[in-house]
């Protein structure tokens, strides 16, 4: 299972950026997708989570500016992200869990990550 991201790249404060992210290698259901985000010297953390049942969840950084959504037929996750700052500066990994037969349990797969860097 291969998850690659792509997307990111160097953007004025106040841009925007889109960032995709596409699963291959598998025929596992996808359960949730999510994008986290890594800054130098910080831990990851959770910047947009979307669930099966098309239930969101943001980064109280990222209500509002960004949109997290799916593409279940092309087994890919999109971030659009709105009115960049500097502060979100940082390596954005995609997330998403895969239902591992036989019993279906989900299990976390991640890609590489990409860099976004928001110049002031």
């Amino acid at each position: 299972v291969q998850l690659q991201a792509s997307g990111g790249g160097l953007v004025q404060a106040g841009g925007s950026l889109i960032l995709s992210c596409v699963m291959s290698g598998s025929d596992f259901s996808i359960n949730a997708v999510g994008w986290y985000r890594q800054a130098p010297g910080k831990q990851r953390e959770l910047v947009a989570r979307l669930t099966s049942h098309g239930d969101t969840g943001y980064a109280d950084s990222a209500k509002g500016r960004f949109t997290i959504a799916r593409d279940n037929a092309r087994n890919m996750v999109y971030l659009q992200m709105n009115s960049l700052k500097p502060e979100d500066t940082a390596v954005y990994y995609c997330n998403m869990e895969l239902l591992v037969p036989p019993d279906y349990t989900g299990m976390d797969y991640w890609g590489k990550g990409t860099q976004v860097t928001v110049s002031s």
